[in-house]
C-alpha cells in the first residue's frame, strides 16, 4: 500500500507501468508467501518443544512468547532466533514503508494548494498510523524481556496488535466516504434525540 501511494503521488505518470497487474500479483504473492513461510516455521518449531509447565495459556489465542514460557528445554533458543529474524524482517518492511512515506510527504509539501495537502495526508496518515501501531506493539510483545512480562501486559499487547489494526482499518479508510459520514451523523443525531 505504501508503494502504491508512493507511485501515485511521486510518479503519477508512471503509475500504469510501475503498478500493473503483474507487479501487484508479485507483491501480493511475496507478502502472502513470506507470511505463510514464517508462520509454518514458527508452527513447526513451537509444537516440537516439550512443555513441562502444563499447557494452559493466559491469552485469548496461542502466542509464541507464552508457549516459550511453558517450555522446559533449551531448544526454545531456536524459536527465539526465529522470532528475532521475523522481527528484523518486519522492521525492515516498516523502514521501507517509512522511507516511502518520507518521499511522499516531501512531494506533498511541494504542492502549492492546501487541498492537495489535505487529500494526500488524509490518505497516507491513517495507513501509517495503523502500520505503526501493529509493528510497534507486535515487536514489543515478542521482543520484550521475560522480566517485564505480566499476563495483563501480554494480553493488552496481543490485543493491540492482533485485533485493533484490522478493526480500525476499514473505519479509517471508509471515513473519506461522504455517504458513510452522512450515515454516521444521522445515527449520532438519532441516538442523541432518542436518549432524552
Amino acid at each position: 500500500m505504501a508503494y502504491d501511494r508512493y507511485v501515485a503521488i511521486c510518479k503519477p505518470l508512471h503509475y500504469g507501468t510501475l503498478l500493473g497487474s503483474r507487479a501487484c500479483a508479485n507483491m501480493a504473492a511475496a507478502a502472502w508467501g513470506s507470511g505463510f513461510f514464517s508462520s509454518v516455521l514458527h508452527f513447526a518449531n513451537t509444537f516440537l518443544l516439550p512443555l513441562c509447565q502444563g499447557n494452559a495459556l493466559d491469552q485469548f489465542f496461542c502466542e509464541i512468547p507464552q508457549i516459550l514460557q511453558l517450555s522446559c528445554s533449551q531448544s526454545f533458543l531456536r524459536e527465539v532466533g526465529f522470532t528475532v529474524i521475523s522481527a528484523a524482517l518486519m522492521f525492515g518492511c516498516f523502514v521501507f514503508i517509512v522511507v516511502s512515506y518520507v518521499q511522499i510527504f516531501r512531494a506533498v509539501l511541494r504542492i502549492p494548494s492546501k487541498q492537495g495537502w489535505h487529500k494526500a495526508f488524509s490518505t497516507c496518515l491513517p495507513h501509517l498510523a495503523v502500520v505503526s501501531l501493529f509493528v510497534s506493539t507486535g515487536m514489543v510483545a515478542h521482543l520484550k524481556p521475560p522480566s517485564i512480562s505480566s499476563p495483563l501486559l501480554d494480553l493488552v499487547l496481543s490485543f493491540l496488535y492482533s485485533v485493533v489494526p484490522p478493526a480500525v482499518n476499514p473505519l479509517l479508510y471508509s471515513m473519506r466516504n461522504q455517504e458513510l459520514k452522512d450515515a454516521l451523523w444521522k445515527l449520532a443525531q438519532w441516538t442523541l434525540f432518542h436518549q432524552e
